[in-house]
């Protein structure tokens, strides 16, 4: 992941940006700089399919080095798995956190609660399957 990725979701307040600060403290997430030849590559990757040069690079800065890319918007996650990555979104982690033992479900509530506030588009029934997912983990751990 590039700094500036993290750094864009700061600045634009939204909820999952402490989330995955903390997941960088703790070394969850790795940030990298990208090398002059993946710069290269992610222009001609960005142009090609209309995505942001941060994107491109963080796609590629993932594939070269064999990891899990973590993003949520659906193109680009369509796009990551065509080129082989296995994709995470901050759903993924957060229920992940969950069983590990890391966060709780009310913390997974109160995600939700503040992408509303922020009028993030995850419909009702996504949220639902999330908070069902959450209660089934948390259900298997006690």
């Amino acid at each position: 992941m590039k700094r500036e990725a993290h750094d864009m979701g700061v600045k634009h307040g939204y909820a999952d940006a402490e989330i995955i600060g903390k997941a960088i403290e703790e070394g969850w997430i790795i940030v990298e700089k990208p090398s002059k030849h993946l710069v290269i590559a992610s222009r001609k990757l960005a142009k090609q399919e209309n995505i942001s040069l941060v994107d491109a690079e963080t796609i590629l800065l993932a594939k070269e080095n064999k990891a899990e890319v973590l993003v949520d918007e659906r193109v680009l996650s369509n796009l990551a798995r065509l080129m082989g990555l296995r994709v995470w979104n901050t759903w993924t982690v957060l229920l992940e956190s969950l069983n590990q033992g890391c966060i709780e479900v009310a913390d997974i509530e109160a995600a939700i609660k503040q992408l509303a506030e922020k009028k993030h588009k995850l419909k009702p029934e996504h949220a639902n399957h999330i908070l069902t997912a959450a209660r089934n983990i948390a259900r298997g751990k006690g």
